[in-house]
């Protein structure tokens, strides 16, 4: 008799989290909840492990065990982003899948959110209004008619590009592959960056920590942006350069940086640090990463994993594979 496949989960998603396993994997395979396994189980499940599910292998699997997954047929990550993960522990050869675009819809909302609260002035005339400044006739802006340039055009840029249409942006935007089945003005490769930098009236960075996009934003592209540009982050911190960015700020008191994503996180690091005072400046909107964080994200973030780990179980390639040039 052959033996089924199995997922091993390597956190405990809770009662509705296995719930929704159970619904999406359909009977197709069986899933192994690493946390409910006595010390003398987890060697044997592992090694059994068709596919495994987890947030931070680095974090959830024990000393060694990693090495026990050399028979996998895919590692399956929920995060987007996995630059922090340690993926050099894994065994060579095994498939390794990010949970690209898993929380877009919430992250593009949040995007739209911190451009509107910067072209509308929002924080600065609430913080004018509690010194008693009433600044009726101080010129805002409208997003309508201008441009939205998107540095990363996967699940959140496609998911952002939408919503900014929708408030009639023009959007421009740059993936790896200059392709795209969504709707834009203008579409290029990395190697374009300085016509969408130049472009743009709102820039979003969307795109992963790799080597190549470390420090991709600095000195000379920010001198290339508009004077009012408008920069949201809502990818990682190390993008952007720190310093410059700060410098720039200072320096056009009329461009503003909307960060989400900072450079040194709880998450990733084990705690909040900027080497510059970012949140002392008028023209900084600042939020703690939280884009994905709704009620909503989970499920919808459990379910898009699952379904690429589906395609494993019925002989397709995965989406979202990581490659030696997605990794930092």
């Amino acid at each position: 008799m052959v033996s089924a496949p199995t997922i091993v989960v390597t956190f405990d998603p809770g009662s509705a989290g296995r719930a929704v396993i159970a619904e999406a994997l359909g009977g197709v395979a069986d899933a192994v909840y690493l946390p409910d396994r006595a010390e003398a189980e987890r060697e044997a499940a592992l090694q059994r492990a068709t596919i495994v599910l987890s947030h931070n292998t680095a974090k959830e699997l024990r000393p060694g065990e990693a090495s026990l997954l050399a028979g996998a047929k895919l590692v399956q990550f929920m995060t987007a982003g996995v630059d922090f993960i340690p993926l050099d522990e894994l065994p060579s050869g095994v498939p390794v899948a990010s949970n690209g675009g898993a929380y877009a819809e919430p992250m593009a909302e949040h995007a739209l959110a911190m451009t509107l609260a910067a072209i509308k002035r929002l924080l600065i005339e609430h913080t004018a209004l509690t010194r008693g400044t009433f600044n009726q006739f101080t010129m805002n802006r409208m997003l309508a008619g201008r441009t939205c340039g998107i540095l990363g055009f996967g699940g959140i840029g496609a998911a952002t590009a939408r919503l900014m249409r929708a408030v009639g942006m023009k959007v421009h935007a740059i993936n790896r592959g200059g392709r795209t089945e969504e709707k834009l003005d203008w579409l290029g490769t990395p190697d374009r960056l300085d016509e969408l930098l130049a472009a743009a009236d709102v820039l979003v960075i969307s795109l992963p920590l790799t080597r190549s996009t470390q420090g991709m934003i600095g000195v000379s592209q920010l001198a290339r942006m508009k004077r009012d540009a408008i920069l949201v982050n809502l990818a990682r911190g190390e993008i952007v350069d720190e310093a410059a960015l700060y410098a720039h700020l200072r320096a056009n008191p009329e461009f503003t940086a909307c960060i989400d994503a900072w450079w040194v996180e709880p998450v990733r690091h084990g705690v909040f640090r900027v080497d510059y005072p970012f949140l002392e400046l008028p023209n900084v909107i600042g939020s703690p990463h939280n884009s994905g964080s709704v009620p909503e994200s989970r499920g919808t973030g459990l379910r898009r994993a699952l379904a690429n780990c589906r395609r494993v179980l019925e002989g397709e390639v995965p989406l979202h594979l990581v490659g030696d040039d997605d990794r930092l």
